[in-house]
């Protein structure tokens, strides 16, 4: 059964605990990061298509993370919105170093 998450605020603890595992999170700050390169590429080249690769190798990075060190399934299957909102306020989080990293 799905839990039902009413705000962000109650989701972003759930977010991290499917989280817990360092490597998992460091994946997602590589995937992130080179995400936010593809698309500053795309607009500065003009070449919108990269657009599609840094969704693509973004979620890829995040979900070798959760398929292979954390065990688990990634959150966006059950709550897309919320997951995406998650990933970077966890990349702020990890580069301010509010979280481990």
């Amino acid at each position: 059964m799905t839990k039902k998450f009413d705000s962000f605020t109650q989701f972003y603890p759930f977010y991290l605990a499917e989280h817990a595992n360092v490597t998992c999170r460091r994946l997602h700050f590589v995937g992130s990061s080179l995400a936010l390169m593809l698309i500053a590429w795309a607009i500065y080249s003009g070449s919108y298509s990269w657009l599609l690769v840094a969704i693509v190798q973004g979620y890829a990075w995040a979900w070798v993370g959760h398929f292979f060190f954390e065990k688990n399934k990634p959150a966006t299957f059950q709550y897309p919105f919320y997951s995406f909102l998650g990933d970077w306020v966890m990349y702020k989080d990890m580069a301010t170093g509010k979280i481990a990293f």
